[in-house]
């Protein structure tokens, strides 16, 4: 494997003083099939703290969104710990404590932007009039003020998906989960995304886990990487990644940028 010498001091693992947000620990999943056991994720350990930006890359069928899912709440886990911590004097629910974003953004093609972003708010129950107030707030966060009243149909691909952000973003959840949010975009769209991915992650102080197939892109958005084999998935490796912040694309042509791609071809055998 290369070693990143080249790279700044890593940060720790363990804070001092700190808890951490999420806590997994040999996490595994199976599924029956056709009566035999399908082995998904297979001892998974990373502690994840409020406000990382942790990226999550593997091939394909190795388990990341399988791991979204055990975070969201959609899916049990049947072996391991995963604990996840809410903030004082409540239980986190992930309901209310998880916005959402996938690889397509699903909006609602006879809503407008405003009220697909406040979709949550109708779903969970929450005062309209707050939560108008937030989605404005938060459209003008994503680039797209000005933009409520428009028809998804009027919008590119790339304003689509700062709209799904602003919409995972208006129930002000402490988690944001993204599957592939940036798969459907051309190359170009797609470093513009991870640029906006990056400043709205640093406005809106929430924790990020994002899972892609790319690992350059895995590099510059995460503040830590967990590398997943090939299925049935472990966990390679979960390191820090110490670039400099704010993050340009011009990190791109750095030996410290080239040297993390580099890590992450030998774990997964492609180097």
């Amino acid at each position: 494997m290369n070693e990143i010498a080249e790279t700044p001091q890593a940060v720790p693992m363990h804070r001092d003083g700190e808890q951490p947000f999420i806590h997994i620990q040999g996490l595994r999943k199976s599924y029956r099939k056709k009566g035999e056991e399908s082995v998904a994720l297979s001892n998974v350990t990373l502690d994840i703290y409020a406000g990382d930006m942790v990226s999550l890359v593997g091939p394909s069928g190795c388990g990341k969104s399988t791991l979204l899912k055990i975070l969201s709440g959609l899916h049990a886990h049947d072996g391991g710990t995963l604990e996840i911590r809410a903030g004082a004097g409540r239980h986190f629910n992930p309901g209310r404590d998880v916005g959402m974003v996938f690889q397509q953004p699903l909006l609602l093609k006879w809503r407008n932007i405003l009220d697909n972003v406040m979709l949550p708010a109708d779903i969970l129950g929450l005062t309209r009039s707050a939560a108008r107030v937030r989605a404005l707030e938060l459209l003008d966060m994503v680039g797209l003020g000005g933009q409520g009243k428009k028809m998804p149909y009027e919008l590119s691909g790339g304003m689509q998906q700062r709209a799904a952000i602003a919409r995972a973003l208006l129930h002000d959840p402490s988690l944001v989960l993204m599957d592939e949010p940036f798969g459907a975009l051309d190359a170009l769209t797609r470093e513009k995304m991870n640029l906006e991915m990056l400043r709205i992650w640093e406005q809106s102080h929430k924790t990020f886990v994002v899972v892609t197939h790319s690992i350059q892109e895995a590099v510059f958005l995460g503040t830590h990487c967990a590398v997943l084999t090939a299925g049935p998935a472990r966990m390679a490796d979960f390191f820090p990644i110490t670039l400099p912040a704010p993050r340009t694309l011009h990190v791109k042509a750095t030996p410290e940028f080239t040297a993390y791609v580099s890590r992450i071809y030998d774990l997964l055998g492609v180097a």
